[in-house]
């Protein structure tokens, strides 16, 4: 099945990312009144234009030329900047990439894959951070971001991929931070930003000053008012600190549809010394000090965590209860560890006020510990259900299959490792807590059991000014591809307009919502559902 979608409508970004259902997500350039488009390539210049023919070099380049609601397009192959490149210090930092103006996009040209690789950045008594993000309503899409230094040989030092300080609405879209000395993502002020099918892999610290330091992606908002950042469909493998950490986060987060796994290894799973946890969700360092009046709950669900050196998921001595739903636990040293601390931030208890719903384990040392069954909801889970889990409850316990490649539109790989297999009983032993499900009950774990699966996306392939998309499904389903210029973060359902693509060979030219509503042809979300 195929369908092409004009220029008008795909503009240059599309979101989507919902259960049963196939996002699309695909890049054109777009010609538009209302904004400007720049280009960078690893052979521009920034003496150039920064047109498509005449390009340039820097990021700060392009930022110093665009304005609110432009585009740059950064051309593939490699860039390497040095020493000379640094544009900002933030002690303890230097700064190479300090994006400051607001809304403006910074996109991989169609069809190529940017690589930044910083390993000549190394400032002497400095930390580095590659970005640094303090504006809003920017994107980040489809890049590489690789060898961050660490150059303080001290205690408790850190670099960063991407730091966020203060930013607000920006979206971090299909980026692979890996093979550094830097924190993946790491955010520790601003709000709703969005994270979405993100890997953060193979990133250890200097020594042992920083080996402790370096997570996949850490989110600390530093003020209440701070909501609305959301982790969501991102990997994090082979970090020496931690997979997801969230100690320290005055506002709620929400982690979403993530894996995480052998975080507190090096490659060759020799100890990192590292803390080695795959979800760290909440805490502020059992130390005494101050915490936030309302204590967050955090939200966890439908994640995955295998083989983590530590815990599978951890409350991390956190000062109240936090929300734990239908995830997967395999392998790790302990897959649910709910320690808690009393509010004086002091005196650890096992974990209270836990909300833990159609959660599923296996394997692992210890499957859960420090959990106060009392104070918590914790029914509907595979610890409090009359079920025994065993290697036959699952399709495939092969492993390797969580580093494939994810699928064109960006989306995690379809894997059948950990699903649950025919015939399992843990299909259907879970509750409803307002997700949708299949069957007479939602299944335990983070994959739910399903007879005809979603839609595949195949390819993705601009012709002229249009984007065909081709994918395959269920003969007995119907298909439809929804369109919208609404560009909310929520994912709420779609409610522009509708067009059923049948089960066949279709070529359908798409409305162009740009001319009929006004909006400026910039960004559109479209979705194929079921």
């Amino acid at each position: 099945m195929s369908i092409r979608l004009g220029k008008s409508l795909i503009a240059h970004r599309l979101f989507g990312a919902l259960p049963f259902g196939l996002a699309l997500t695909g890049l054109l350039p777009a010609a538009s009144s209302f904004a400007a488009t720049y280009y960078i390539a690893p052979g521009g210049a920034d003496t150039n234009a920064g047109t498509l023919a005449s390009p340039f070099l820097t990021i700060m380049r392009a930022q110093a030329a665009a304005s609110s609601g432009d585009t740059v397009y950064l051309h593939g192959g490699t860039y390497s900047p040095n020493n000379s490149d640094l544009t900002a210090t933030n002690s303890p930092w230097v700064i190479v990439n300090n994006i400051t103006k607001s809304d403006i996009s910074y996109v991989a040209y169609p069809g190529e894959r940017p690589v930044f690789n910083f390993a000549n950045v190394k400032p002497v008594g400095y930390r580095v951070t590659a970005f640094l993000v303090t504006a809003d309503d920017c994107v980040f899409k489809g890049f590489d971001v690789t060898g961050v230094q660490v150059t303080i040989q001290t205690n408790h030092t850190q670099s960063e991929c991407f730091r966020i300080a203060g930013g607000n609405n920006n979206h971090f879209e299909q980026l692979a931070m890996h093979d550094g000395m830097g924190i993946g993502w790491y955010l520790t002020g601003g709000a709703s930003n969005l994270v979405l099918n993100c890997d953060a892999y193979n990133n250890r610290g200097l020594d042992s000053g920083s080996l402790g330091n370096i997570d996949g992606f850490g989110c600390h908002p530093n003020k209440t008012g701070g909501t609305g950042n959301v982790l969501r469909g991102c990997r994090a493998w082979f970090n020496s600190d931690d997979g997801f950490d969230l100690i320290n986060a005055w506002a709620p987060v929400t982690i979403e549809n993530c894996w995480a796994f052998y975080n507190g290894y090096f490659t060759n799973f020799v100890s990192s010394t590292g803390d080695g946890n795959g979800f760290k969700s909440g805490g502020y360092g059992r130390n005494g000090k101050a915490i936030p009046n309302p204590v967050p709950r955090h939200v966890t669900q439908f994640c995955v965590s295998v083989r983590n050196r530590a815990n599978g998921f951890y409350a991390n001595h956190h000062t109240g209860g936090l929300d734990w739903i239908s995830n997967t636990a395999y392998r790790n040293n302990v897959n649910y560890n709910m320690l808690c601390t009393l509010s004086d931030n002091l005196t650890d208890v096992p974990g209270y006020s836990q909300f833990m719903k159609n959660n599923l384990g296996y394997l692992g040392n210890t499957q859960v510990t420090n959990l106060d069954t009392n104070s918590s909801d914790v029914s509907f889970n595979y610890f409090t259900l009359p079920v025994a889990v065993s290697s036959n409850d699952f399709v495939s316990l092969d492993e390797s299959q969580l580093t494939q490649p994810r699928q064109i539109n960006g989306d995690l790989p379809e894997i059948s490792f950990l699903h649950l297999a025919n015939g399992s009983g843990l299909i259907d032993k879970g509750t409803n807590v307002g997700y949708a499900f299949n069957g007479a009950a939602p299944d335990l774990g983070a994959f739910e059991k399903s007879t005809t699966p979603p839609p595949r996306l195949t390819s993705l392939v601009c012709e002229g000014d249009d984007m065909v998309l081709t994918w395959v499904t269920s003969p007995v389903k119907t298909n439809f591809v929804e369109a919208t210029t609404d560009l909310g973060t929520d994912f709420a359902d779609i409610t522009g307009p509708i067009i059923p693509v049948g089960n066949g060979d279709v070529t359908t030219n798409y409305p162009d919502l740009g001319a009929t509503t006004n909006f400026p042809a910039r960004f559109y979300r479209v979705r194929l559902v079921q």
